[in-house]
């Protein structure tokens, strides 16, 4: 905790001690105050501004303490002051004193409540986000609950500050105009328990419950509005609980999950079982990277003691081992293996013809049509083919279609510099082929930092590739039996001879020819989901590539399960999809691999953070290994151990980053991280060292010289008062200065 920190918890808890030690108790007491009413009315007539005041004052103390006695005060500015004045002073002492409730809170516990439970606490947090301001005003409304309670906890959310103050002062206003009109009649109240009767509370609570109510009735008015069309065709009955459309990953999940709560499943592909990412995405394209690994390795033998090594290889045959992954891959997403699981997996084309019924034209010719309660849309999506004038008439390739190649094309020209193109980029060049990648931004992978791009793309042209950056393709042309891509670059137009051309400048969601335009489901870039993956049909939800806003297996998957439990137990309760801590890795070399926040982005949001880096090429294994490169670099909050991000940059940096993905995701920082064992010597040293950077931060000069002190004592050499003396002014004024440079190693 902080020296600030540290301070205030101590003047709070001594101005409480202070309170209970004096017994302030008995002058907030109702047996007081009726018996000074006559000495305290006195004091109003005659100096009302100053009375006003100083009532404020204790008011706003006793709220920002949590300390008892706001009743009575409330009770006693309607005697004092009347209901009117007495209303204004108590509405704005209360909110100011609650707020400042609520910043104390927030400036002690909140960093080390969000740090231990953050993973428990980020579904509150997200409610605070959305609905904050009706959940606060419900609870405001209903005097039942403790204020000072509430203060609290709210200062523990993410609740912002001016939304708290507004909301409180509105939401008491009733709570406090009764308490206050009872205090105009002081001498008749016995008890604080008779101001508000049984009916009055129970009027307050129904009172409270009405602007959440009302966002239900406004939700269920326009749901119905959403199905008036279609009421009519509504079944009594459903042949199926869910029909998935679709069998990537996404509906391949939501299919298992639910079978195997034994809801009745029908899947629907028009292709192929496992969709892109088996086909012609993830598992062909690692598989291609692993034999253009190899290559590279045998063509820096002499780095690793080997006089003289060669392979003699065929594209064909690389590509012929890429089918035989795939191969040995399918039965894992085959119709056998989901027909033993209890899915009725269908080979056909879908169609949703209305909110509840699918018509399937099945590839055997027949048509079938399924009356279903829910229908969960994971069409994934497709390769963008640019409008670049003679670029379709080139018969480009693309990540879908790359994969049918069984020459190695000797130039090839690479169109766009994001993950896909810089993995094939790499391959082919790797392979042999005369590489030009073409990327119209000023950098390869503009979702990361300029320091990894850098990285990658220093890689790419000490292997021969040739990288354009902040270049524009034009057109292609067929000039002489060749063709050529204009392009205009920083240094002017140019053309780029090539033999095949390939597309990787994203990828774009599949949302067209299944039924969506005829029931009015908007779909622009992506099909709008909300926070459950439902569309504006409640009982239509949609996952995976096809409702972004993420395009990876691994994300479409885990839309998958909130997708599937919310169609499936919806009705009893739905749960929002958390995109909080979502890794994802490039599979260049370097690999890049990153979850949470990077240092641009940090900037941007205006988040405050810390950077803090350790460079691989200081690693044992790395060195052993021969892959000495690439850094690991962790984004804190100031003054803390909490990670909000992480890149890693170098060899195996997918299976590394885990390690902090666990960290974001259960609530444990980097203090964590370098308290585990990690077996030596690995990679994964070099988390703990990126750790160790962080906590060289922590080992300042001021708290140094206490620790010195402190040794100075033991050894005889100082008083015990040398050491209280550096103690408290580090606490007060302590150095922030770090004794070593963040890049050092800490062994």
């Amino acid at each position: 905790m902080s020296g600030r920190r540290v301070l205030l918890l101590v003047a709070i808890a001594a101005a409480i001690a202070a309170y209970f030690a004096a017994d302030a108790g008995r002058f907030l007491s109702l047996d007081f105050v009726r018996a000074q009413q006559a000495a305290l009315e006195g004091y109003v007539a005659a100096s009302p501004f100053a009375a006003g005041a100083a009532f404020m004052l204790v008011y706003v103390a006793v709220t920002a303490l949590s300390i008892p006695g706001a009743a009575v005060l409330t009770l006693a500015a309607g005697a004092l002051f009347g209901l009117g004045w007495g209303l204004v002073l108590v509405s704005f002492a209360s909110s100011i004193g609650a707020t400042l409730a609520f910043l104390t809170s927030r400036f002690l516990l909140r960093d080390a409540v969000q740090a231990r439970f953050g993973d428990r606490l980020a579904a509150v947090n997200r409610g605070i986000d959305m609905e904050g301001a009706f959940y606060l005003f419900t609870l405001r409304l209903v005097p039942v609950f403790p204020f000072f309670v509430i203060n609290l906890l709210m200062g523990l959310t993410s609740m912002k500050t001016r939304t708290f103050y507004w909301v409180s002062q509105l939401g008491m206003l009733l709570g406090t105009a009764a308490y206050v009109n009872a205090g105009t009649e002081l001498a008749r109240i016995t008890s604080l328990r008779g101001i508000l009767s049984p009916g009055v509370l129970l009027a307050f609570a129904l009172l409270g419950i009405l602007p959440l109510a009302s966002r239900r009735i406004i939700d269920a008015v326009r749901t119905r509005r959403v199905y008036a069309r279609w009421r009519d065709r509504k079944p009594r009955h459903f042949d199926r609980n869910v029909v998935v459309i679709g069998a990537g990953s996404g509906g391949l999940v939501t299919s298992y999950i639910a079978a195997a709560v034994r809801a009745k499943v029908t899947l629907v592909e028009r292709h192929r079982m496992g969709g892109d990412c088996l086909y012609t995405g993830c598992v062909p394209s690692k598989a291609l990277i692993r034999s253009a690994k190899l290559l590279n390795h045998i063509s820096r033998a002499k780095e690793f003691g080997i006089a003289e090594a060669s392979a003699r290889w065929d594209f064909a045959d690389v590509m012929e081992r890429v089918r035989r992954v795939i191969t040995e891959i399918e039965p894992h997403d085959s119709v056998e293996r989901y027909s033993r699981l209890g899915v009725d997996c269908v080979q056909g084309t879908a169609r949703i013809i209305t909110p509840w019924e699918v018509e399937i034209a099945r590839a055997d010719g027949t048509t079938q049509r399924l009356t279903t309660r829910n229908i969960i849309i994971a069409t994934g999506a497709r390769p963008l083919v640019p409008p670049i004038p003679g670029l379709a008439e080139s018969n480009p390739l693309t990540s879908d279609t790359v994969w049918n190649l069984r020459q190695l094309p000797r130039r090839l020209v690479v169109l766009g510099g994001g993950p896909i193109g810089c993995e094939l980029a790499q391959c082919f060049a790797r392979f042999g082929s005369a590489v030009t990648q073409v990327q119209r931004g000023p950098r390869l992978l503009p979702r990361e930092d300029p320091d990894v791009s850098a990285a990658v793309q220093a890689r790419f042209e000490s292997e021969g590739l040739r990288v354009l950056t902040g270049t524009t393709a034009t057109r292609v042309v067929r000039e002489n039996g060749g063709k050529f891509l204009l392009v205009e670059g920083p240094g002017g137009p140019e053309r780029l001879p090539f033999d095949e051309i390939l597309c990787a400048v994203g990828r774009v969601a599949n949302t067209t020819d299944f039924g969506l335009e005829e029931l009015g489901i908007p779909a622009g870039r992506f099909v709008e989901v909300n926070g459950h993956l439902q569309t504006n049909y409640p009982n239509i939800y949609a996952c995976g590539d096809v409702a972004g806003p993420f395009q990876f297996t691994h994300t479409a998957a885990h839309m998958a399960w909130y997708a599937a439990v919310n169609s499936l137990f919806g009705a009893l309760r739905k749960f929002r999809v958390d995109y909080r801590v979502v890794p994802w890795t490039t599979f260049t070399d370097p690999e890049v691999a990153r979850v949470g926040l990077s240092e641009e982005e940090a900037r941007a949001q205006d988040v405050p953070h810390d950077v803090h880096r350790y460079g691989i090429d200081d690693l044992d294994r790395a060195i052993a290994d021969g892959e000495a490169h690439g850094f690991v670099k962790v984004l804190t909050k100031p003054g803390t151990d909490r990670i909000l991000g992480a890149t890693i940059v170098g060899e195996h940096a997918g299976d590394l980053l885990i390690e902090f993905v666990a960290a974001m995701k259960h609530g444990f920082g980097l203090d964590g991280i370098l308290g585990t064992i990690h077996t030596y010597p690995t990679l994964a040293e070099a988390n703990k060292y990126a750790a160790g950077a962080w906590k060289r931060t922590t080992a300042t000069e001021g708290k140094l010289a206490v620790a010195g002190a402190f040794h100075a004592w033991t050894r005889g050499d100082a008083g015990i008062g040398r050491v209280i003396d550096r103690a408290i002014a580090l606490a007060v004024s302590p150095d922030r200065t770090p004794v070593y440079p963040p890049e050092s190693r800490d062994r």
